[in-house]
């Protein structure tokens, strides 16, 4: 019996159409195989949407994600934007869907896949075998606290002003995910704050230490943000799970993700209490290179693989694309960003064409 789910597709801005193609036309030939159904369905966000409608994210967007089982999402965003008003430009709209659909889990990995060791700037005994999930708190935290905004003081001058704030309830919700997330991998749950120095972080921490309890098949530990930054450099092998807030998790998950090789070849999931998720890769839109066919399109892949895994509840397509992925790496295809010597160069529509060659024969 056929499983039918409907997709929306947010190409956004960049290079985001090219990869996203790819992206759907690897979904239609392990549905084929697996006997699933799509239904796809574009809509605006970011600056296409700007220069379509005016705003970033249109309520008919919104609207039409609400009404779908996942949505995959390319990248936002570029320099044709970047001097428009805060609220105009394309990463509000971003943050705006993931308000609008409750989205407050990041699930961003970071393995080191062994075609890739050598590309990684670390040495090769420093990264080998990493591999590690950064949860990060999505809708809370700095990005969201009010007060904020640029206010002018009794002398005169302007102040700039966003605020830190963080509830139980918020804690809780994300400290389950991670807690959870951290039981189906190796059991470490690594908690990262600033609570020297900030009120919310020892909160944070408060809470986190209490949720332990609940899970006695986890081992917590906490390291302020800045010591765990230098640890993610000088031996991320330590880590198999970490929790975050949104600010430190933003930054963290970057740093993490270059451990890699390539942010190009990494995906993430946004996941809510219910509803649909949103799953998309953590590089942006490389304008530089877009229409180009330059662009890496494993991390957008990927994405859909997470969609199929932890939106869908397909585990077994999901490792499909997963097993395509390793295999024409294995083979040798590489794009631009991830080329070494003795490689075979491809173009975006190339890697695509390699990835349908190599789920053709898994028949």
């Amino acid at each position: 019996m056929t499983s039918s789910y409907r997709i929306t597709l947010l190409p956004g801005d960049g290079i985001g159409p090219e990869i996203m193609a790819v992206a759907v036309d690897v979904l239609k030939a392990v549905g084929r195989q697996m006997d699933l159904s799509f239904e796809f369905e574009e809509a605006l966000i970011g600056g296409a949407a700007i220069d379509a409608t005016g705003e970033p994210l249109p309520q008919a967007t919104l609207d039409t994600c609400k009404g779908s089982d996942a949505v995959l999402l390319a990248a936002i965003g570029g320099y044709k934007w970047d001097n428009l008003p805060r609220h105009q430009r394309p990463e509000t709209g971003l943050l705006a869907l993931r308000a609008g659909l409750g989205l407050f889990a990041n699930l961003r990995p970071a393995t080191i896949l062994p075609q890739l060791v050598d590309a990684s700037s670390p040495k090769r005994e420093v990264v080998e075998g990493v591999d590690i999930m950064v949860v990060r708190e999505l809708t809370g935290g700095i990005y969201f606290g009010t007060p904020k905004g640029l206010f002018e003081t009794e002398t005169g001058e302007k102040r700039g002003v966003n605020t830190m704030a963080y509830t139980d309830s918020e804690i809780d919700r994300i400290g389950k995910v991670a807690f959870e997330t951290a039981q189906k991998r190796r059991g470490q749950l690594c908690s990262v704050d600033k609570a020297n120095v900030l009120e919310v972080s020892q909160l944070w921490r408060d809470r986190i230490t209490a949720m332990a309890e609940d899970y006695p098949d986890v081992t917590l530990s906490h390291l302020y943000v800045d010591n765990a930054a230098m640890q993610l450099i000088r031996w991320p092998k330590q880590f198999d799970t970490i929790v975050t807030g949104n600010l430190f998790g933003d930054i963290l998950s970057d740093a993490a993700a270059m451990l890699t090789g390539s942010i190009g070849m990494l995906p993430s999931a946004s996941l809510g209490a219910d509803g649909p998720g949103v799953y998309e890769p953590v590089h942006g839109s490389a304008p530089d290179i877009a229409g180009q066919d330059k662009a890496n399109p494993l991390a957008q892949v990927l994405s859909a693989a997470m969609m199929l895994r932890y939106g869908l509840n397909q585990p077994a397509a999901a490792d499909r694309i997963e097993q395509a992925v390793n295999r024409v790496l294995n083979q040798g295809y590489r794009t631009g960003d991830i080329m070494s010597e003795g490689m075979i160069a491809v173009s975006c529509k190339g890697m695509g064409e390699a990835l349908l060659a190599t789920i053709d024969t898994f028949k």
